[in-house]
């Protein structure tokens, strides 16, 4: 097939253009390399990929970017606790306007078309695990965090609308704290921050009281799932969490970094308003039901966190780049 990726070059994108290609794809990415990385492609043969550097919103707005294509992943979006609180005016612009111009075009082509959402989209919810179908709460608008999860949601309408009004074969897929190879601290990125600190036997930074929990997936656990999602039918028009639900403390997280590294620099706890310079409201847990996902495509993580870490320690020891997706402590 002939496959476009947007934000292809970021760190689940690229894992993604990776995945597909090994599968005999021809895959197109467009990314504007914002936060993206052309270096995160370089191990993709030419015959079977195009790169585009280019935001989506300077796509042509006819939809003639997506003729003849067969498939589209819309991965294209500012991410990151750090960068929405930094840049909020550009991340919401940037994730509500490139979805509806990837939407309108892929409906006007009947393209299968994938969203990744984020399980910021929960926001304040205190029913744990998260359901697909639950109710959510956010946070006063002074608190820009919200405005991703705001406009993340909005995606979802806009997909789940194509779906009902146009017929488009959509299918919203909602990434918990997503981790691998490639993945980058610089926008809030918890576990490559850590390992960065403990590697240089540095105090490692836990915000807040190091009480808040996230689930971390591996990434190829994650873009193997993608494609599979895409391809079933009977889900499409359907929202899927997509992640792992083995939780764990922003405070154990550190302790278990700093056990595998053997770091002396121990770990330090950083208030919230000191960390982002401004006022910040966080949600305590965030765990993923993973019912639905398991009974439509039987997914299951293959990597335990353990795992994980022990194997991007070794590579950032071994001088390697960090590759994920959803923000740290978000």
């Amino acid at each position: 097939m002939n496959i476009v990726i947007t934000g292809g070059a970021g760190f689940v994108g690229s894992h993604l253009a990776e995945h597909l290609v090994a599968q005999g794809h021809r895959v197109r990415v467009i990314d504007d390399l914002s936060t993206g990385r052309r270096e995160n492609l370089a191990a993709l043969p030419d015959d079977r990929l195009t790169f585009t550097e280019c935001a989506v919103a300077d796509l042509p707005a006819d939809g003639s970017w997506a003729d003849g294509v067969d498939q589209v992943y819309h991965l294209a979006a500012a991410v990151g606790v750090k960068l929405i609180v930094d840049e909020p005016v550009k991340s919401i612009e940037n994730n509500v306007m490139e979805a509806v111009r990837v939407f309108r075009a892929a409906a006007d082509r009947h393209i299968p078309t994938l969203l990744t959402s984020s399980s910021e989209v929960y926001g304040k919810s205190d029913r744990v695990p998260f359901g697909e179908d639950d109710d959510v709460a956010y946070g006063a608008t002074v608190f820009s965090r919200w405005s991703y999860a705001m406009a993340k949601a909005l995606d979802e309408h806009l997909a789940l609308a194509h779906h009902g009004f146009d017929g488009l074969p959509a299918v919203v897929v909602r990434l918990f704290n997503t981790v691998g190879p490639r993945q980058v601290g610089q926008y809030g990125m918890v576990i490559p921050r850590f390992i960065e600190k403990a590697l240089a036997n540095e105090p490692i930074d836990v915000y807040g009281d190091g009480s808040q929990s996230r689930c971390f997936c591996h990434v190829r656990d994650v873009v193997g799932a993608l494609p599979r999602l895409l391809a079933e039918p009977g889900c499409h028009g359907r929202v899927f969490n997509l992640g792992s639900d083995e939780e764990v403390s922003i405070e154990q997280l550190a302790d278990r970094v700093i056990g595998l590294t053997g770091s002396t620099g121990g770990k330090r706890f950083v208030p919230y308003e000191r960390a982002y310079a401004t006022r910040f409201d966080d949600l305590q847990r965030r765990v993923p039901d993973l019912t639905r996902v398991r009974r439509a495509i039987g997914f299951e993580p293959t990597k335990k966190l353990d795992a994980i870490l022990k194997e991007l320690i070794e590579l950032r020891r071994r001088g390697a780049p960090f590759a994920s997706n959803e923000a740290g402590h978000a």
